[in-house]
């Protein structure tokens, strides 16, 4: 059923800085994942699975290859007649050198034009770098059944995780009373997922007076959700409870991917009910050596292995030398690990070559080892 009255914007325009080198050139949604996507087919193939015809998708830093990547609409579906995914960059210059959102409500203000050209009676807003199912139109039914002013998807984390997150407290009904951003003392352990549904007109209303506020912040989190409390607004917690992953940093997105290994992984790739749509690369198939030996792996096509694979991801052209051994690793597309070479508890960055008989990372190391640099071994 197509969801008409319901336009969705992702935000997108992260710097993504904890993920170091890997956005030193792309902005954090174009990063890749699970072999062949990139972290924003996840929200794209949701909204296209959910029936939303419209999505603006707002884009910042390092945006050159995300914006020609999204620009291309028929890999979700989403350029036929009335959709479309719209590439939707600031506007405003926030200083005397850059174009940028402010905040996150900022990069909504600025597009308020191009929503109302649809005349939405609900926004979506979703953040455009989390690895997550999930069916909007089912939150929308929710929204509407409670009669809600704005819904907000929330996740169960462990408790000693929960500061780490904005965090919704709410009543018996699922009433959000209180929002904490970061709380150093959670009272509850319900984490906002950064995926929103307003109804347009008030959130309209409210976006035009945010931006006459000087000492706001522009931001859902810090002003626009606080107000809405503050005024008396109903707001709704919508709990979610699949596979969510915020890839935030090496390490979660090393262990996102290790996920895909596990038998029963909840993420499910292969699910034909619900397709993770990406862009369809013509390559060869992957090529398995005499000797080579690969214990549970995931492995996408153009790879070449003739070492030893084991409790790893291997991305779209990846290669692997004789002798070589890949532990607990994960190989971004285009990686090469030459004979002899071993590469443990890391994640080696596009193209990125590791010379014969070398070795990185450590099987005791606490958190895993980014190679974005060429690795020289035995010449």
């Amino acid at each position: 059923m197509k969801q008409n009255n319901m336009l969705a914007m992702i935000l997108a325009g992260g710097r993504g800085t904890r993920l170091h080198e890997l956005t030193s050139k792309v902005a954090k949604p174009a990063v890749s994942y699970g072999g062949k996507y990139r972290i924003i087919d996840f929200p794209l193939s949701n909204c296209a699975n959910s029936g939303i015809d419209v999505v603006g998708v707002l884009t910042q830093y390092e945006s050159v290859l995300l914006n020609s990547y999204v620009a291309a609409g028929r890999r979700w579906g989403l350029d036929a007649r009335d959709s479309g995914v719209y590439v939707l960059p600031p506007r405003e210059k926030a200083d005397a050198n850059l174009d940028v959102y402010r905040g996150t409500a900022d990069a909504i203000s600025q597009n308020i034009d191009f929503i109302d050209t649809y005349s939405p009676d609900y926004l979506l807003v979703l953040s455009g770098d989390h690895i997550y199912k999930m069916n909007y139109a089912k939150m929308l039914a929710a929204h509407k059944e409670q009669n809600a002013d704005a819904t907000i998807a929330v996740i169960q984390v462990p408790m000693k995780e929960a500061s780490r997150f904005g965090i919704m407290n709410t009543d018996e009904n699922g009433t959000i009373v209180e929002f904490e951003e970061k709380p150093e003392h959670p009272k509850s352990n319900l984490a906002s997922m950064g995926i929103y549904i307003f109804n347009w007109k008030l959130l309209r209303k409210m976006l035009l007076a945010d931006i006459k506020n000087p000492d706001s912040s522009h931001d859902f989190g810090k002003d626009i959700i606080p107000a809405m409390l503050n005024d008396g607004k109903k707001l709704i917690a919508y709990q979610f409870k699949g596979y969510w992953k915020d890839v935030g940093t090496i390490d979660s997105l090393w262990e996102a991917n290790m996920d895909l290994l596990g038998k029963n992984n909840e993420l499910d790739l292969n699910d034909p009910t619900w397709k993770i749509y990406t862009e369809d690369v013509t390559t060869l198939p992957h090529y398995i050596g005499a000797n080579a030996k690969i214990t549970r792996a995931f492995i996408t096509q153009g790879c070449v292995i003739d070492g030893e694979v084991r409790d790893s991801v291997l991305f779209t052209g990846a290669k692997v030398g004789e002798g070589a051994k890949i532990i607990d690793s994960v190989l971004m597309p285009g990686a090469i690990v030459e004979d002899g070479a071993v590469v443990q508890r890391a994640l080696v960055a596009d193209g990125v070559r590791i010379g014969r008989n070398a070795k990185v990372g450590s099987a005791d190391s606490e958190h895993i080892e980014l190679v974005a640099k060429r690795v020289k071994g035995d010449e």
